[in-house]
């Protein structure tokens, strides 16, 4: 009788830098999309697990969130941001990232926080970024827009929210199908994540996004992995501004180990 085979999973993944120490040692098994398309993929059953916004999974009440594992920061994010020519006040479009979903909603609640409530519209390509008064751009785009030269101030969404609330933010998190059997599965995204923290200084030095300095930088200061007691804190604060200014309705998390 032949060997069994290991259990085989689908899995979607953002391809951003930040989501590298999530998916060590599985890489090839990875199917790599934006996070519209892999919130997508997840609610027609196209995947068993989806490194997802934190936003599809508290908007829809169909999924449960490994617990422990997420891509989160305390204070200043640099790759979820608010690029401006103008004052904020004085915004009345903003155009964002269509890629983009947890992004847009926690902008539209600092706004609305501060009093402000702009229309949002798509980007329309990438290379108009640099054309308008207010852009929202995530991840990678994020990063290679600061990084090169441009007249915008930055509104760091990560910065902000911490200002507001001194709680840490949560992006995204791994969503499993609810009730679905995933034992294995569960296994084998935990066994990623601490792979990949275990070896993130070879990550950091063999990776060739940017440069080393700013590797470390991004990946070791301003991104981090864990979902402990105070991420949580930083969801229900979430909830309850989403709930406060309308952007509902809101599911409560369900976290499994």
């Amino acid at each position: 009788m032949p060997p069994l085979e290991p259990p085989s999973f689908r899995i979607g993944s953002v391809p951003y830098l930040n989501a590298v120490p999530l998916t060590r040692g599985i890489e090839g098994e990875i199917i790599f999309a934006t996070p519209a398309k892999l919130a997508e993929m997840l609610r027609h059953g196209e995947l068993d697990a989806a490194l997802v916004s934190i936003t599809e999974v508290l908007l829809n009440d169909r999924y449960d969130i490994l617990d422990g594992i997420a891509i989160a920061s305390l204070g200043e994010v640099y790759s979820v941001l608010l690029a401006h020519r103008k004052p904020l006040a004085e915004a009345e479009e903003i155009f964002y990232d269509p890629a983009s979903l947890t992004s847009v909603n926690l902008l539209k609640v600092l706004l609305a926080e501060r009093g402000l409530k702009p229309a949002f519209k798509a980007l329309e390509n990438y290379e108009a970024a640099l054309e308008k008064d207010f852009v929202l751009l995530i991840g990678d785009r994020a990063i290679d827009f600061q990084r090169a030269p441009h007249m915008h101030e930055i509104f760091d969404l990560g910065h902000a929210w911490t200002e507001l609330t001194n709680l840490p933010f949560v992006y995204a998190v791994w969503a499993l199908r609810h009730g679905a059997e995933n034992k294995e599965l569960r296994r084998t995204l935990r066994d990623a994540k601490k792979f990949g923290l275990t070896t993130l200084d070879g990550i950091i030095e063999t990776r060739e996004d940017y440069d080393e300095a700013f590797r470390r930088d991004y990946l070791g200061w301003h991104i981090h992995y864990h979902l402990a007691e105070d991420e949580k804190r930083g969801i229900a604060k979430f909830c309850e501004l989403l709930r406060k200014h309308n952007l509902g309705p809101v599911f409560e998390p369900k976290f499994v180990s």
